[in-house]
């Protein structure tokens, strides 16, 4: 259901404004109009931002607008945007004292403009600290509703982070592929100013053009490694500062590089993880290996989701994986450079 209780609608066949008072059903709403309550099937009403664009100069005297690009859910997306999946924007505004437009809230969606069907998970943080999650699918030339957000959520770095996987999986395709979205607040207000400049009703971020597919490298086990003259690592040498020859293979768990990890907190943990993560990545550029495998566990997939987020920013790295290997599961992730 796209239509919360206090929406604005338009009335489809008589073009009279009302508000939703209450939901019936996924397919019934009760409006208001003009102070007659009376039930109506959603796809006799819509959003009445279409209306208010394309008249000039009309005083609205409701306190509140929603401004809303979604409308009835059809077999494609409705968007202006190019192939691949995107993140969309729908700010939500209302009046300030002064009776000028301030944007209330933003509502998420995610628009796929491919063929492809995906399975995905959604999860929001604000400040490191997660706040939403949301597993679900999304059909080809499609879009789907997440949530809201409130607008002064921008100023506590909020982190949109995505996992997406076929359906079905096809063979010459990654098994999935994860995408950290990392808004500024400055960024999305001149994006803000720009949508309103164009009369637009919503802006939006790329997640990904094409997905991507299977990297097609030989994955032996630590044994097989070694026995090709592979230095395999072992992650408890990072605290010595004698040991600074690049490694193929980087082991962060932390019982492996510290001898009072017992004592330590969660941060200092991570920041221990994280720092001898940058060495050895730095270490590996400067002896141009082709490649770096770090074994990071699986655990609550933290470690996993910072190294990505900081592989993401990465110009050097080519692309990276975190698919089954033989020798640790889903436990580490394998880095190509350029």
């Amino acid at each position: 259901m796209k239509y919360q209780i206090g929406d604005r609608i338009l009335l489809l066949h008589s073009d009279e404004e009302g508000e939703i008072l209450d939901i019936i059903n996924d397919k019934m709403v009760m409006v208001n109009v003009n102070g007659v309550k009376f039930p109506v099937y959603t796809d006799q009403i819509d959003f009445p931002y279409f209306k208010r664009f394309s008249q000039k100069n009309v005083e609205v005297k409701q306190p509140k607008q929603f401004i809303d690009t979604i409308k009835k859910e059809k077999g494609a997306a409705k968007y202006k945007v190019g192939e691949g999946v995107w993140l969309s924007f729908l700010p939500v505004f209302d009046k300030d004292v002064f009776d000028d437009d301030i944007v209330e809230k933003f509502r998420l969606y995610l628009v796929n403009q491919t063929e492809n069907t995906f399975r995905f998970t959604y999860r929001l943080s604000y400040n490191g600290a997660d706040d939403f999650e949301l597993k679900n699918t999304i059909q080809p030339l499609n879009d789907f509703y997440l949530h809201d957000i409130p607008f002064e959520g921008l100023n506590d770095s909020p982190k949109f982070w995505f996992e997406f996987s076929l359906m079905p999986p096809q063979k010459n395709k990654a098994d999935y592929y994860e995408v950290t979205f990392k808004p500024k607040a400055k960024q999305v207000f001149k994006r803000i100013e720009e949508m309103r400049l164009k009369q637009e009703a919503s802006f939006y971020y790329p997640l990904f053009e094409t997905y991507p597919g299977k990297v097609k490298e030989d994955k032996p086990d630590l044994d097989k490694l070694s026995n090709a003259g592979y230095r395999i690592y072992n992650g408890s040498h990072a605290k010595q500062p004698e040991h600074s020859a690049a490694r193929t293979v980087v082991d962060l768990h932390i019982e492996k590089l510290s001898d009072r990890w017992q004592q330590m907190s969660n941060a200092e943990k991570l920041d221990l993880q994280l720092t001898t993560f940058e060495k050895f990545y730095d270490l590996a550029l400067l002896h141009q290996q082709h490649m770096l495998i770090v074994v990071h566990g699986v655990g609550t997939g933290k470690l996993r989701e910072e190294i990505h987020d900081i592989l993401q920013h990465k110009k050097e790295v080519k692309s990276f994986v975190n698919q089954y290997h033989p020798s640790f599961g889903y436990g580490a992730t394998e880095i190509y450079f350029k």
